[in-house]
């Protein structure tokens, strides 16, 4: 593995965590989103990443733990793992505080009535639900950025491809984050900095992920984590990107968007053969 493949795939980790910051400048410069665009995009990252987790990262997951072990053995194992990537991002997902959660994502249209002004106590609940949404993303983009960096490691393009579907996510996020701290505090400057903050944790898990795996790196923890890789994001793409994009817009524009994220997906591992 040379070090270019690394830096690569770090700095594809780094672009898709802080997309969050993207978000944060959406908050205030836009008054408000364009809801339809905003569902087809989210339909559309849950597209990427439901095709590319069963037809892509499943298979070489299971070629990996098959390498390691036996066929029997390594069919049970990767679906196995499979289902260990759904159950740690759940209790993530679980121990946050629904309001808090970023999976329950507000709309900037239902906050700009704050512009009239809030009373002191609205602003420190304000304050609170964008100090947790913070944290809470936190938590949420660290397996996340494990995810884009495992898949970069293997096949770049392919983490080009999961980096920018994590992005797409990660910019309503920056919202939920900015734009509660931003009314609360009428600083602009705070408000983006809490934002790009919560991102940054991407990179971090990115990092921390590959210096404890490093050495024990082979078929069998490479399989096993991809695969584990592939139930985070189907969870990601069933549990927020997809309830998140039907909240934002029409039905059929999030699934048209999903539609054309698989198809998307599809063409370029074609070209990639």
């Amino acid at each position: 593995m040379g070090s270019n493949t690394v830096l690569i795939a770090f700095g594809l980790t780094l672009f898709a965590g802080l997309a969050t910051g993207i978000g944060s400048a959406l908050a205030f410069f836009a008054k408000r989103t364009n809801p339809k665009f905003l569902s087809a995009s989210l339909g559309f990252s849950a597209g990427v990443m439901i095709y590319v987790s069963f037809v892509e990262i499943m298979v070489k997951a299971r070629d990996s733990l098959i390498e390691g072990s036996n066929e029997i053995l390594g069919n049970w194992l990767v679906v196995l793992a499979f289902f260990t990537g759904i159950a740690v991002i759940a209790l993530i997902d679980k121990l946050v505080p629904s309001y808090e959660n970023p999976h329950e994502i507000h709309k900037m249209d239902s906050l700009d009535k704050s512009e009239n002004g809030f009373s002191e106590h609205d602003n420190k609940k304000l304050m609170r639900m964008g100090l947790f949404s913070a944290l809470a993303i936190a938590i949420h983009n660290f397996p996340e950025g494990l995810a884009t960096f495992t898949a970069a490691l293997t096949d770049p393009s392919m983490g080009i491809a999961i980096a920018v579907a994590i992005a797409i996510h990660n910019i309503p996020e920056g919202i939920a984050v900015s734009v509660p701290i931003y009314y609360a505090t009428g600083d602009k400057k705070k408000a983006f900095l809490y934002s790009f903050l919560s991102g940054l944790s991407e990179p971090v898990g990115a990092l921390i992920g590959y210096l404890i795996l490093r050495p024990f790196m082979g078929p069998m923890t490479f399989g096993f984590l991809f695969a584990s890789v592939a139930g985070i994001m189907v969870f990601i793409s069933l549990d927020e990107l997809l309830p998140t994009a039907e909240e934002y817009g029409e039905h059929h524009v999030a699934i048209w968007g999903l539609i054309a994220g698989m198809a998307v997906m599809a063409i370029s591992l074609l070209l990639f053969l």
